[in-house]
């Protein structure tokens, strides 16, 4: 059982102190008489001599006193705008660090042992963990890369490279061809992802002058069912400007198949133009049964519309003013005027010819024959269920062949 600590009154430590100041007596001689510790006689004689000034002069000792006081108030009142100060800066920080996302926030934080020339050597890991809002048990976790993922998107931006104009229903096919299975909203999705979107220009459309002179022949595709290749040709002029002016492209297209079969490009639009387009188609592939136009001047001539009848092909010339009616054509099989050769101008201005400043002519054909490739073998066509115009071209010709010999 420990001994009950003795408490002293302050009389009594003082009559001790003043004994010992006397002189007369030993320290371990008053220690003994009075039963205390030595070491206690000699704390309390500090404390008496460190206090007799306030015993002598008492106005000073209060007025130190106060100005010690009034010192500490002030460093108060400072301490406590600085930690309000400090308070309001970390709301505003720790907005700002909500905003950052977990994958950044855990970059913020110091994973290496703390040292004391480090600045977050008073903070542990997680001490700076509860700061940020961050998991812990998440911090050393490294997400799974998705390779599958990362290929398809890669392959999306190759696409996109190589062919701008393509929207995410053709990048979708493209990709289906290329051996990726993915759906079209997953293309959509990452190509959202990627921020990339077909690059297209758009601008008004022209069309040939018809001459009342000209014999104008009647339109034959209206409620036709255009179901095989070489069934329906059609043929149109359009303007495209250089930087030297305008010049003129003449094309025509197998309604069918949407292949253009041939093209030609000349700085006057006359029949030199229209019969050249007319006779390279008709050298190189089987004859149409009908040739549809509008009744442009060059289409309405002599010289081209006997070129035609001696073939035995039947002439159609869809009226003037079809701009109202293009947007509610279909184009797939049934006629609507000169649809098909309209949507392909649309095309090949939007995809290619509007997106270059042509310098020459030669330029400007170099660039039509290689978009031209393109649109036969390469391009995937909507209302072809996404087949190429040339290879529908091609089946449809064999097609026609194997039942001509079967019959």
């Amino acid at each position: 059982m420990s001994k009950k600590r003795t408490n002293y009154s302050s009389a009594f430590k003082t009559k001790l102190v003043l004994e010992l100041l006397q002189n007369e007596q030993t320290l371990a001689e008053i220690a003994s008489k009075h039963n205390i510790l030595p070491q206690n006689l000699m704390n309390w004689k500090k404390t008496f001599l460190a206090n007799a000034e306030i015993a002598m002069e008492p106005s000073k000792a209060v007025k130190e006193y106060k100005e010690e006081l009034i010192k500490s108030q002030q460093q108060n009142e400072h301490l406590t705008a600085l930690v309000g100060k400090v308070t309001v800066e970390k709301e505003w920080l720790a907005k700002k660090l909500k905003s950052l996302g977990s994958s950044k926030l855990k970059k913020l934080i110091d994973l290496k042992p703390a040292t004391v020339h480090s600045l977050s050597s008073s903070l542990s890991i997680n001490h700076q963990c509860q700061l940020l809002g961050v998991n812990r048990s998440g911090l050393y976790y490294k997400p799974r890369v998705n390779h599958a993922k990362q290929a398809i998107k890669s392959h999306i931006a190759k696409v996109f490279e190589q062919i701008p104009i393509y929207g995410e229903k053709k990048v979708h096919q493209q990709l289906l061809e290329d051996g990726y299975k993915v759906s079209l909203n997953t293309v959509a999705r990452y190509r959202q992802e990627l921020g990339l979107q077909a690059v297209l220009a758009v601008k008004q459309v022209n069309t040939t002058t018809p001459i009342k002179a000209h014999k104008k022949y009647s339109y034959k595709l209206r409620g036709l069912n255009i179901s095989h290749a070489n069934h329906v040709w059609s043929t149109d002029i359009t303007y495209i400007k250089i930087a030297g002016g305008m010049v003129y492209m003449a094309a025509i297209i197998d309604w069918h198949s949407k292949a253009v079969l041939s093209y030609k490009i000349s700085n006057t639009m006359d029949a030199q133009l229209v019969m050249g387009v007319l006779n390279e188609a008709l050298e190189k592939y089987p004859h149409p049964e009908i040739f549809n136009t509008d009744q442009g001047s060059q289409y309405t001539s002599e010289v081209h519309t006997q070129r035609l009848k001696k073939l035995g092909i039947t002439i159609s010339m869809h009226p003037k003013g079809i701009s109202s009616r293009l947007l509610r054509a279909d184009c797939k099989g049934r006629a609507t005027d000169n649809i098909c050769i309209e949507r392909f101008w649309r095309s090949a201005k939007v995809e290619r010819i509007y997106l270059n400043a042509y310098q020459s002519i030669n330029e400007l054909i170099a660039d039509v024959d290689d978009y031209i490739e393109f649109y036969n073998h390469r391009r995937f066509h909507q209302t072809l269920d996404y087949k190429k115009p040339m290879d529908v071209y091609q089946e449809s010709i064999k097609l026609n062949q194997n039942k001509r010999k079967a019959s």
